[in-house]
């Protein structure tokens, strides 16, 4: 089911602060240092075509991924749990500022949340994942910027910060 970007998101946060958690946000004075690999590895969801351009780790938790299909100019998000077990809050969306077009998965599961799809072929993508209180929100993505903005909730605070851009030599830059 598609939703509006601002629905989408704030559907994640109000998830969020029911958990009983408060948001402040803090500007550091440099970015985030990028972290070896992801914590969860990717499950191939997304389905065949579709190849990992991006990934942020949720807390210790998993990691939301972002994928990118050249033929389709379709992105896929999916949020994937370091170890699967009881169900527990898991979201992931994914969306295109310039078209409104976004979609997202929230629930209870044991293992991971999507595959949510958005058309993306030329255009900066938003995506983010969260699982039970902890999350991360990509803003200006895989779009040749080569810096992004991410914002990560953990333990209660979040921060925000900018992101090289793996992706962006790998994807050559627009799609």
């Amino acid at each position: 089911m598609r939703k509006s970007r601002r629905a989408a998101m704030a559907a994640a946060l109000t998830a969020l602060a029911l958990a009983g958690t408060t948001v402040a946000l803090t500007q550091p004075a440099s970015a985030a240092p990028a972290a070896a690999g992801p914590q969860a590895a990717y499950n191939g969801v997304c389905g065949a075509g579709y190849n990992v351009v991006n990934w942020a780790d949720i807390a210790k938790q998993g990691t939301v991924y972002l994928t990118y299909n050249a033929k389709t100019g379709k992105n896929c998000a999916v949020t994937i749990r370091k170890t699967s077990g009881s169900p527990v809050y898991v979201f992931t969306s994914v969306s295109v500022p310039d078209t409104y077009d976004s979609a997202s998965d929230a629930g209870d599961y044991r293992s991971y949340a999507g595959p949510v799809y958005v058309y993306g072929k030329g255009y900066c993508v938003d995506w983010a994942g969260g699982i039970t209180n902890q999350g991360t929100w990509t803003y200006g993505s895989n779009c040749g910027a080569r810096v992004a903005t991410r914002v990560t909730k953990t333990d209660g605070k979040a921060v925000r910060s900018t992101v090289a851009e793996p992706s962006a030599a790998v994807a050559g830059g627009t799609r």
